[in-house]
């Protein structure tokens, strides 16, 4: 009988990978995916992403959710992590929300990009909707799209999927004070904005 143990069998990878930082702290590798995702994030997900064991991965997530709520050495953070839908996610706290609002309210008005507005026409007409199934509809990538229209208060977060975690979004009544409108009903019909006149978002990309 052999003495060699597979990976599979220890749950760890054969050799540190360079490629995916592994040399690094696990707690920096994990904080810097969970800074980026758009959607909560699973632990099998986040364990692949860092090039880590699962219960490693598990047990960091924990001692990162002591550290931003002041349960360890430091104090407590502006911001927590949260786990939603199955998955793991960053977000702002939110006894803290009216010091973010005040900020965005406060910022200069700026013109939205053309591709910022077709987001935004999608997210209108087929909300509730995930950020992937508007990425699909337009054929390219939203994930700062979406941030920026978080970041003006003209749509926010739904639910998330009980399921897959998917944050579902739709707009804010912000975006109808904009639009001089009361409600979603009073939007025009989108069939004849098209080229065709005929098919809706689910026929055709918007690009």
């Amino acid at each position: 009988m052999t003495d060699d143990v597979t990976a599979a069998e220890t749950g760890l990878p054969d050799e540190p990978d360079a490629a995916t930082g592994s040399e690094l702290p696990l707690s920096e590798r994990v904080e810097a995916i969970l800074f980026i995702v758009d959607e909560p994030i699973g632990l099998v997900a986040l364990a692949a992403a860092v090039g880590a064991p699962v219960p490693a991965v598990r047990q960091t997530v924990e001692s990162l959710v002591e550290d931003y709520d002041g349960r360890g050495a430091g104090p407590r953070r502006g911001f927590e992590l949260r786990e939603v839908g199955g998955g793991w996610r960053l977000y702002v706290r939110e006894d803290l929300d009216p010091v973010v609002a005040e900020f965005v309210g406060g910022q200069a008005p700026a013109r939205l990009s053309q591709a910022a507005l077709e987001t935004l026409a999608v997210i209108a007409y087929k909300q509730p909707v995930t950020r992937s199934q508007v990425a699909s509809i337009r054929a390219v990538n939203v994930d700062s799209v979406v941030r920026t229209l978080l970041a003006r208060g003209l749509i926010t977060e739904l639910f998330a999927d009980s399921e897959t975690g998917a944050i579902n979004y739709g707009t804010t009544d912000a975006l109808l004070q904009h639009l001089g409108i009361n409600s979603l009903d009073e939007l025009p019909p989108i069939s004849p904005l098209l080229d065709d006149g005929a098919d809706g978002f689910d026929e055709g990309t918007v690009r």
